[in-house]
This record gives C-alpha cells, sequence and structure tokens, in this order.
C-alpha cells in the first residue's frame, strides 16, 4: 500500500510540477517508452539465470502485501517450540519423534496451521529437531551447520532483490542510449523547420527523464521493499535457532523461548511477560 502512495507522491511531484509551465502531451512519447521497458526487460533476463527470474516474478507480489512477520505469528512461532521442548523434558526426546517427522498429522504443529504452512519454516524446525532426536551431534556442531545453512538461505532469498537493483542502476543509462537514439534522429532532420526540430529534441530528451524517473522512483523503491521483505524473513530463523541452542545447552523450556524473543525487531518482539501469560495459557489447550 505504501509502495503505491509513493508511486502517487513522485507522479504528482514530477509531473505536477511540469504541468505548471509546460504540456504533458510532450512527454507521451510511446516509442521511447517501449524502447526503456524492453532494454530492462532485455537485461533483466539477460542477467539472471531462470531461477533468479522466477523467484524475483515471485517475489514482487510478496512485496505489495502486508507482512505475516507480526507480533501474534512470532508468539505462535515460540509457542510452538515451547510446546515441544516442553514434551522433550517431560518424556525425552524419542517422544516428539512422530511429531517430527509428520508435523501436519501431529497434535502439537497442527496448532499452528499458519507456521505449519510455512514449508521453509518447518522444513528448518523439524530438521533440527530431527538431529537432536539423533544425538549425535553437540551444540558447536548444531550452531556451525545452522550458520552455513541460513547462510545459503539469506543469499537466496536476496537475489531478487539484488536483481531488481542492478535493473534500476541500468535505467538511467537505458534513458541515455534511447535519447541519443532520438538525437541521430534529429540530426537526420536538420532542414525541418525549427518548431519540429524543438519537438523532436524535447521527445528525445524524454528517454533521459523517464530512464531517470523508472530508476529512482519506481524500480528502486520496489528493490527496496523486496529486500527489507527478505530480512523480515530470516528473523523467523534465527529465532528458532537461538531456542533450539538454548535447549541443547540444557536451559529450562521457558527460558530457551527467552532467548528467542530476544532475537526478535523490537516492533515484533513480544513482552516478556505477555509472551508469559500467553505461553500459561496455552499450556492446558
Amino acid at each position: 500500500m505504501f509502495l503505491f502512495i509513493g508511486y502517487v507522491i513522485i507522479l504528482a511531484a514530477s509531473l505536477g510540477s511540469y504541468a505548471m509551465h509546460g504540456n504533458l502531451l510532450a512527454l507521451w512519447v510511446p516509442a521511447e517508452y517501449v524502447a526503456i521497458v524492453g532494454l530492462a526487460i532485455g537485461a533483466f533476463v539477460g542477467g539472471n539465470d531462470m531461477r533468479v527470474v522466477k523467484a524475483t516474478m515471485a517475489a514482487i507480489p510478496g512485496a505489495l502485501k502486508s507482512t505475516k512477520f507480526t507480533t501474534a505469528y512470532y508468539v505462535d512461532v515460540l509457542a510452538l517450540l515451547y510446546e515441544i521442548l516442553l514434551k522433550v523434558r517431560k518424556e525425552g526426546l524419542m517422544s516428539v519423534e512422530a511429531d517430527v517427522e509428520n508435523p501436519e498429522a501431529s497434535p502439537i504443529f497442527s496448532k499452528y496451521p499458519n507456521i505449519v504452512a510455512d514449508h521453509h519454516v518447518i522444513e528448518f524446525m523439524t530438521d533440527y529437531l530431527r538431529m537432536m532426536v539423533g544425538g549425535n551431534l553437540n551444540t558447536v556442531e548444531i550452531e556451525s551447520l545452522m550458520d552455513v545453512e541460513l547462510e545459503t538461505h539469506h543469499h537466496e532469498t536476496a537475489e531478487p532483490g539484488h536483481a531488481m537493483f542492478r535493473v534500476a542502476d541500468a535505467l538511467p543509462a537505458f534513458g541515455i542510449v534511447v535519447a541519443v537514439m532520438g538525437v541521430v534522429n534529429v540530426m537526420g532532420s536538420v532542414g525541418e523547420p525549427p518548431p519540429v526540430l524543438g519537438r523532436m529534441i524535447g521527445g528525445a530528451l524524454v528517454g533521459t527523464f523517464l530512464g531517470v524517473l523508472l530508476s529512482y522512483g519506481f524500480v528502486s523503491p520496489l528493490a527496496g521493499l523486496i529486500s527489507q521483505k527478505a530480512h523480515e524473513g530470516a528473523t523467523v530463523f534465527k529465532c528458532i535457532k537461538q531456542v533450539l541452542l538454548a535447549s541443547m545447552s540444557g536451559y529450562a523450556p521457558q527460558v530457551a523461548v527467552e532467548f528467542g524473543r530476544k532475537v526478535l525487531d523490537s516492533n515484533t518482539r513480544p513482552s516478556f511477560i505477555a509472551l508469559e501469560e500467553e505461553l500459561k495459557a496455552r499450556r492446558g489447550r
């Protein structure tokens, strides 16, 4: 929503200020619009493999939606981990083997459908719970493995934002390319009357204007929003990591969950009291 509000402000500021002293129709040069958009799409497709292209296309709609990583979402994540670790503490690690192997059918996991619906989160959580059940790795080894996996995951989720930033960086140059093409066309019409040449030169300069406007006013903000969404998605994995490592280090479930709570951003982190009361309320469900 805020992205579109920003776009409206950008258009109002640029086109509105121009309209005060110029004719907006002078900016309508369809051939240059088509050329710049085509150049941008060509650079995007040519500069990325199909995996990144598909990931970027999938990331754009996600960037336009409101975030799912709210305080309520993280309370669910922490409550799920708390229930699992509480069962482990009471009944032993082997008691959660069935839950880990089939989360969709687990009585514990099924209480949190919004978490189960996130394939990456559930896979990350159950993979390391499975390793804990196996009991063959220590805390240092698990943490090292988690760091490697998270680094790979974060690199993949950051690629769409980087791809869009590259397009934004290229657009001003594409605007110059289109403007030069227009100037070349003008040079072939030097015999025309000055008013005609003036319109042709003005039309050529629209390419530069359009390239800069699209770059800094439209594509760059979208790329930034995609990158922010990728950063938001990384926090939940850090939270799970800290909770599981704290549990492996021997901390009680309530304390282990507190390790995870501290990782969260201040705007989504539930307070200690609020989380404690929520865990108590859910314990008997």
